[in-house]
């Protein structure tokens, strides 16, 4: 049995195949820790929504992603939202959501796209790329740009963001963390002396329900929040825009259909790049009530993981699974999880991938794979991280 909890083990797409065996097989399958205890596996569609729908049942409060540190998750808890649970999620995501709304932010399309169009300019000049490169720069940039980051900033900090999350070993990926936690602690305080029209500001400046009457966030709940924010757009977006150029390469015809459709095919492309790529391979939740997942019963207390990047290949949710189709609809994917804790970013990232793929068609008559695609060893987010390739103009 492949072990989930190893990085080693998502080197590559192998890890598809024992997917689709638990999905057949043992779809709620317990799977034992190394250092003892053990976790549920998710991994067909209905069941992870089912989890995702009963956020009165399954918290996130205690971590949401397997080996996260205990004592780091205790710090951040009910004022980071990826690990919080109502009210404070509830709160937490009211002023995040209404500073990324696009009557707050009408400029990110046009920003995006000059961004887009930039960095396709400049792979196109280059001829030949690792396309990878070209994707980690995308979602930065523009993530930076509405948090307000000056303009000669943006490449270190998406640099040291990659390290806290890839560095070689643990020392190396703590202290990229703290000097990202040290540069926005330096931006808020200046943000709050001297507010701007950007994503800082705002939830600088905005209030949140609490007992007794409103308060404005805390200092640490925007650090924080504003840490979550730039990590979570760099990787989906990355992985997305780079696994749909390998999906392409690898599926021709789809390429010629969406050269052949233009902005037509947009919108369904943009989900089924979503699904067939999903980052998120997986979340953790923990069951605060006995229950029941499917026909298996839940402990209190047992911590369960729902597989996106299995739910996105279910059969039963999604006919002929395996076959990437760009007109593929419905097509209700999980790339962004679902119910109470869905993705604060999923408009800017359909927004950026989408543009991405409009601007690539524009440039890019044929795409050449020049060196063998490496993915991520990580059973959190997962992608290609490296793709060797000549764009022909």
């Amino acid at each position: 049995m492949l072990d989930l909890t190893d990085d080693r083990s998502f080197a590559d797409t192998g890890f598809l195949t024992h997917m689709a065996w638990l999905r057949e097989n043992d779809p709620v399958h317990w799977h034992p820790h190394p250092d003892g205890g053990g976790f549920w596996a998710v991994t067909r569609y209905d069941d992870a929504l089912s989890v995702y729908h009963a956020s009165d049942v399954f918290s996130s409060r205690f971590g949401m992603r397997i080996g996260t540190n205990p004592g780091a998750v205790a710090a951040v808890t009910q004022r980071m939202l990826i690990v919080s649970d109502a009210p404070d999620h509830t709160q937490l995501k009211k002023v995040l959501s209404k500073a990324f709304a696009p009557s707050e932010i009408p400029h990110a399309e046009q920003l995006t796209r000059g961004i887009v169009q930039t960095l396709l300019d400049e792979a196109v000049e280059a001829g030949e790329v690792d396309l990878v490169e070209v994707a980690r720069r995308l979602p930065t940039r523009v993530v930076c740009a509405l948090m307000g980051v000056p303009r000669e900033e943006w490449d270190w900090l998406g640099g040291t963001m990659n390290a806290a999350f890839e560095g070689e070993d643990e020392e190396a990926r703590l202290c990229a963390h703290a000097e990202i936690f040290l540069y926005f602690t330096e931006l808020v305080a200046q943000r709050r002396a001297k507010p701007g029209d950007d994503f800082v500001s705002r939830i600088a400046h905005d209030q949140r329900s609490a007992p007794g009457g409103k308060r404005p966030l805390t200092d640490e709940e925007i650090v924080v929040n504003c840490n979550g924010v730039l990590a979570g757009g760099n990787e989906t977006t990355r992985y997305s825009a780079a696994g749909a150029v390998l999906a392409f390469l690898e599926h021709p015809d789809q390429w010629s259909r969406l050269r052949q459709s233009g902005s037509a095919l947009l919108p369904s492309a943009v989900e089924e790049v979503m699904r067939w790529t999903t980052p998120g391979v997986h979340v953790l939740r923990t069951a605060m009530a006995a229950t029941r997942i499917g026909d298996t019963d839940i402990g209190e207390g047992d911590r369960v993981t729902v597989w996106n990047v299995s739910a996105n290949r279910d059969e039963k949710a999604f006919p002929d699974a395996d076959r990437f189709d760009l007109g593929r609809t419905p097509n209700r994917h999980l790339a962004f999880g679902g119910g109470r804790h869905q993705c604060l970013g999923t408009r800017l990232a359909r927004m950026e991938v989408s543009i991405f793929l409009e601007e690539l068609v524009a440039r890019v008559g044929s795409l050449e794979l020049i060196g063998e695609p490496k993915f991520t060893a990580s059973n959190f987010t997962w992608g290609v991280r490296e793709l060797p390739m000549r764009l022909i103009r």
